[in-house]
């Protein structure tokens, strides 16, 4: 399974089986040490009671006549057999083997023998598994014809027992921990499906809202991992609900101020055909020709600031200087034909930034179009490329009756005019260089202008720091 199919996987689906998994895991690892300690500790029972068997007989044993005897009572023996579930086997011996009394074959433990140190070993005897305690303790005075003075006792007996009582503990053990596996993966799905239960709620009221509904969804119970994407989410809404209205308004403004234009246009046609003579007929074009020149102006204006609005645009590094000289210099033909000094000026030897050129150029255009047609003939209009606070700042000053103060706050707004304002502007430049302005992460901003006493436009970018060239330009 590739990680795409994997990332498609249902999240409920992919807890459980990873919980579960590990749950798994851990009963087998939980049964493996259940068995191994179980084992040890019947082991370790089993062979305390032994070692209680090489006690006892030890506590009988009598050398007292110069030989060995083992004065053992019958119905002790007796109980050994029937707590070991079979026959049980003994020797008692000199290390030397010369005097012994009960089976003369136990094998001893291939190990040095301490005194008074028990030794537990399995081996096969008497046809069948058997556990072998080994004991050694010294002796006063040598036995029988012996001259050693070491006496060895030794118990065996069979695994039956043992095999039996490790069986059923370890059953008793296994069937525990299954149920508290069961237990456990049962409460894994629970909480697996509790905690989920907040987006399932979530998936409910996203798929029961409104197709108009861009209300943001409420977070008060939203679980803490999963905010960020419920925030992610409000976001989005937030900036598709910003886009619906701008469509909205742009769609309410186009029909509000084309209306207007076109019927002017339909009036002046009826006017041209109704024209008595050439002259009139002249004069009736001359008119209808600048109405639609207006109509078209404004109408691209409108387009420029949807596409300013809602383009995905794809920014490039570019240098504003080049730029601005560009764009200035395909406007001063306009501003010879209404004798306005249009000057470029550039305060330092680059400023680059990241942009989209056509859209910066339709912003440079709509400020110098607004310069020039406020400015009396004789004025000065001036574009300036200058740096402020890590920005690269691209001005347009003039001498022009500027906008009054009271009323500079509301400059950018669409279709807003200036209440001394005489021209015939749609109200849009400004509104369109504010919003290339933000979609470029910058700033616009108006003043009055400190030395020509007009309106000074500035657009302010991030500029783009190149590290200074050493002596041989590394």
């Amino acid at each position: 399974m590739n990680l795409d199919a994997l990332h498609r996987v249902s999240l409920r689906r992919m807890l459980i089986v990873v919980l579960l998994a590990g749950v798994a895991a851990g009963s087998v690892v939980q049964l493996w040490l259940t068995w191994h300690t179980a084992s040890s500790a019947v082991n370790a029972a089993f062979d305390r009671s032994l070692f209680g068997a090489i006690k006892a007989i030890d506590a009988n044993v009598s050398t007292e006549s110069g030989g060995l005897a083992i004065e053992l009572p019958y119905v002790l023996f007796e109980f050994f057999e029937l707590t070991a579930s079979g026959p049980v086997y003994y020797r008692v011996a000199t290390m030397d083997g010369l005097v012994e009394i009960g089976n003369p074959d136990l094998p001893l433990p291939r190990q040095a023998l301490q005194d008074r140190q028990p030794y537990f070993d399995t081996v096969e005897y008497a046809g069948t598994r058997v556990r072998i305690g080994t004991y050694v303790r010294p002796l006063h005075n040598p036995v029988g014809g012996s001259s050693d003075r070491r006496l060895v006792i030794q118990v065996a007996e069979p695994f039956s027992s043992r095999d039996q009582f490790s069986r059923q503990f370890i059953v008793s053990a296994v069937v525990r921990d299954a149920l508290l596996a069961a237990l456990a993966a049962g409460m894994v799905a629970a909480a697996v499906a509790w905690a989920l239960r907040p987006l399932q709620q979530l998936r409910q009221e996203v798929q029961s809202r409104a197709p108009a509904d861009l209300s943001p969804i409420d977070t008060s119970r939203v679980p803490k991992d999963v905010l960020p994407l419920v925030d992610a989410m409000n976001q989005h809404i937030f900036r598709y609900r910003e886009l619906l209205q701008g469509q909205r308004r742009f769609i309410d403004d186009a029909s509000h101020q084309l209306r207007t234009p076109l019927s002017t246009l339909l009036t002046q046609v009826t006017f041209v055909q109704r024209a008595p003579d050439i002259a009139s007929m002249r004069d009736a074009l001359a008119a209808l020709h600048e109405q639609l020149r207006h109509a078209v102006r404004q109408t691209n204006q409108m387009l420029a600031l949807a596409r300013a609005d809602t383009l995905d645009i794809a920014m490039q590094r570019l240098e504003l200087g080049e730029l601005a000289r560009e764009v200035t210099k395909r406007w001063w033909t306009q501003a010879r034909s209404k004798r306005i000094d249009l000057g470029f000026e550039m305060d330092l030897p680059s400023a680059a930034a990241m942009g989209h050129r056509g859209l910066l150029d339709e912003a440079l255009s709509n400020l110098i179009d607004n310069a020039l047609k406020y400015t009396p003939c004789g004025g000065r209009v001036t574009v300036k490329v200058s740096a402020d606070a890590g920005c690269a700042v691209v001005s347009v000053g003039d001498n022009g009756p500027g906008i009054p103060a009271q009323e500079m706050h509301r400059a950018t707004e669409r279709f807003f005019r200036a209440s001394n304002s005489q021209g015939s502007g749609s109200g849009l430049g400004l509104a369109i260089v504010q919003s290339i302005a933000r979609r470029h992460h910058g700033n616009f901003y108006l003043m009055q202008e400190p030395d020509e006493g007009g309106l000074l436009a500035c657009l302010a970018l991030p500029m783009l720091w190149q590290a200074p060239s050493g002596p041989n330009g590394g």
